[in-house]
Parts: C-alpha cells; sequence; structure tokens
C-alpha cells in the first residue's frame, strides 16, 4: 500500500523529530527522576496512546482543523501546558515523600493507571506532535492509491514504535540516574524536586510556544 521509499522517509523525519527532547521525553525523564523506571514506562506507553490518537484523528480530517485554526491549537497547546505545571507541582510538594514511597515503588506497586492516563494527557496534547502528524503526515500518503487514512494509520504505526524505543531508552536512563541518587534520601528529595521543576518549566514552556513549533 505504501511504497519503501515513502515509509522510510518518514520514518527516518520521524527518528530526528522525536530524538530531539520535546514535551513527551522531558515529562518522561521528569517522571523517571520522581518516581522511577515503571512510572516512567508507564508514562511512555501512556504517552504513545495518546499520540495515536492524533493520528486517527488526522485521518480522520481533524489534523487541517487543528494545522488551520488558531484557537483549537491555542486551547490543546493550554490545555497541555497547563497539566504539565499541575503535575510538576504536585512532583515538588511531594518530593520529601519519595524516600518512603520507593519501596512501593520498587515492588510495582502504585497508581499505575493513573501515571499511564497522565502520560496519555501529554501525548494527546504535545504541539510538536499536533504540528507534525498535521502538515507533514498527510505529505507521504500516496493519493493515487486506495485508502488513505489507512495509510496514515500504519505510518503512525511507525512513527509510535520509534518513539517507544527513544522514549523507553530516556526514561531507562533516567531511571537508572534515580536510583544512584536514591542511596541517600536528601539526594532522592533533590532529584524528585528537579524532576517536578522541569515539568513546570516545560509546562510553561509549551503554553508559550508558538505555532513554529
Amino acid at each position: 500500500m505504501i511504497s519503501a521509499d515513502r515509509l522510510l522517509a518518514f520514518a527516518v523525519m520521524s527518528f530526528l523529530l522525536i530524538i530531539i527532547p520535546g514535551p513527551s521525553v522531558l515529562f518522561v525523564v521528569g517522571r523517571a527522576l520522581s518516581q522511577g523506571r515503571r512510572a516512567a514506562l508507564m508514562t511512555v506507553a501512556g504517552n504513545a496512546v495518546g499520540a495515536y490518537v492524533l493520528i486517527v484523528a488526522v485521518a480522520a480530517g481533524i489534523g487541517e482543523l487543528v494545522e488551520r485554526s488558531a484557537l483549537v491549537f491555542t486551547a490543546l497547546k493550554f490545555a497541555g501546558g497547563a497539566y504539565l505545571v499541575y503535575l510538576g507541582v504536585a512532583a515538588w510538594r511531594s518530593r520529601r515523600a519519595l524516600s518512603s514511597a520507593l519501596p512501593a515503588a520498587r515492588a510495582g506497586t502504585g497508581g499505575g493507571k493513573r501515571t499511564f492516563w497522565e502520560g496519555f494527557v501529554v501525548g494527546v496534547t504535545n504541539p510538536k506532535t499536533i504540528v507534525f502528524f498535521a502538515a507533514v503526515l498527510p505529505q507521504f500518503v500516496d493519493r493515487g492509491q486506495q485508502h488513505p487514512a489507512l495509510q496514515m494509520l500504519l505510518l503512525g504505526v511507525v512513527f509510535n514504535v520509534i518513539a517507544l524505543a527513544s522514549d523507553s531508552v530516556w526514561g531507562l536512563t533516567a531511571a537508572t540516574a534515580r536510583d544512584w541518587f536514591a542511596r541517600s534520601p536528601e539526594r532522592l528529595s533533590m532529584v524528585g524536586g528537579a524532576g517536578g521543576l522541569a515539568m513546570i518549566g516545560l509546562g510553561v514552556t509549551v503554553a508559550v510556544t508558538g505555532r513554529s513549533d
């Protein structure tokens, strides 16, 4: 359905977009520093699902509306930014409780579903991904072939596979650094606070970023 050349070109462009740290990567890193490996991977999974929802929206024709409507884009941008700030403040306020919560986190307990859905919200409101899918994804569809929407969904799978691999590496690397800091309650509190501040800064950045991003 899609030629190998188109598929490869889209994969390369997706990789270049994904490896540049943006809202999703920085959020995963912040979550890894604040809550550890499991939370980071749950965030990556939620973010991937959120990104695919955007792909489905583009395939259904919503992408053009988002790209052309400053109101819709701005609403999504501020919603995502505000949510990141909220999560960052929560991480900052709970930074001193990280030491007591660490054993439970390592045992695999905790709010896995909540972490997943928080990652989903960040993924589905990521301005960089919205613009990429709305403006770039349709260009790789072969209009001469049948089922253009299905082609977009297939390209979206390629994007998500690359994103899952890249974001997981970022999250696991950050979580490993967190384990080193966790040997000292003071260091762990500092890392948790840094993760919260990173999410707050990221939320503000997302909110003030223009359409060119």
